[in-house]
């Protein structure tokens, strides 16, 4: 198998390389000239995923490439949605929904941009209209892919292809029936293999903590040590925040939380934050003194158990759980909480 690339805009002479041989990750060094031309040669004997990491894994794109091939990389490290991969049915497919969808990517692409920018010169007083404004433009562009990406699986129910963008544009989705849906699409030897498998075993687990299903079980430690059960808030309104001591819209959603503090019947009410940034641990941050109800810092972070069972992907992230166990409201926004307790009350 040869890969021959050329990137622009690398900020080093070097690509890393991961993917797994014999169920053990193995990472290669590609050197780069300074066109951003490069040549990576493997021996294959099956299909293999090919991650390649450029600029400090500040970006990645992947390659799938199989035994005596040869396939052409071509793009910006800036934009790497926009990257061109061919060679083979999997990446041409690929690529053709790249260049179908190239002003939506590309328009991606420049918000993810900008938004890494300001988060890395984030101060308490770098709160913007702007910002939120490109976070709600992002938003709107992610359900127009996602749209587009539904259309192609449709139209190829059959291609290893609608995997890959199954796993790209719904395995982090927010919306279990989404992915039920679009694993419905496939015919065929996909729905044999096992990535096939691991796409249902997922959307099996996300539906476990989906709006309507039961909350499912937690033990965690607060601050002081003490344990907290999921079951302490039987037959109370429970509001489950995930933050992080740093970023804005962390602290926005701390602030806003307290606003509904106020606002909510404490003895029919409880909330409960957990931060899950574990490189800080034990958390220090000032919001923590002055927040009124129980905070969990996990020691574990993205890998704990909670994060798992239900199925945060990005923080801020708030959920909403009614008296009865159930999960009420998924991604609530804060401002929104003591309405929807208040409307959820009188019906």
């Amino acid at each position: 198998m040869l890969i021959r690339g050329e990137i622009s805009n690398l900020e080093n002479p070097y690509i890393l390389v991961t993917f797994l041989s014999a169920d053990t990750l193995a990472i290669d060094t590609i050197n780069v000239d300074v066109k951003g031309k490069f040549n990576y040669k493997n021996q294959l004997d099956t299909l293999t995923s090919f991650s390649l990491y450029l600029n400090n894994y500040e970006s990645a794109a992947v390659v799938f490439a199989d035994k005596g091939q040869t396939l052409k990389v071509k793009g910006d490290a800036l934009l790497p949605d926009l990257i061109e991969v061919n060679g083979n049915e999997i990446n041409n497919d690929l690529t053709l929904f790249k260049t179908e969808n190239r002003e939506l990517l590309a328009q991606r692409g420049q918000l993810l941009l900008n938004l890494s920018m300001e988060s890395q010169s984030d101060t308490i007083g770098n709160k913007s209209i702007t910002r939120h404004d490109e976070i709600a433009k992002l938003q709107l562009l992610n359900h127009e892919l996602i749209s587009q990406a539904e259309e192609f699986i449709k139209k190829n129910p059959t291609r290893f292809s609608s995997l890959i963008l199954i796993n790209n544009f719904f395995i982090n989705s927010d919306n279990p029936q989404a992915l039920e849906r679009v694993l419905a699409y496939l015919q065929g030897n996909v729905t044999d293999t096992q990535f096939a498998a691991r796409l249902r075993s997922y959307s099996e687990k996300i539906n476990r903590s989906a709006e309507g299903a039961h909350m499912p079980y937690f033990m965690l430690k607060d601050k002081e040590g003490g344990n907290i059960y999921s079951h302490e808030f039987n037959g109370k309104y429970l509001l489950l925040s995930f933050v992080s001591t740093a970023g804005i819209e962390s602290r926005e959603t701390i602030d806003l939380l307290k606003e509904a503090y106020q606002e909510v019947n404490r003895d029919s009410v409880e909330f409960l934050t957990v931060y899950i940034d574990s490189d800080i641990y034990p958390v220090e941050y000032v919001e923590n003194d002055s927040i009124p109800w129980r905070v969990v810092p996990e020691k574990r972070s993205w890998g704990s158990d909670i994060v798992d069972a239900y199925n945060v992907q990005y923080i801020p992230f708030n959920i909403l759980i009614a008296p009865d166990g159930n999960i009420k409201v998924r991604n609530i926004p804060a401002q929104g909480v003591a309405n929807a307790i208040r409307n959820s009350s009188e019906d």
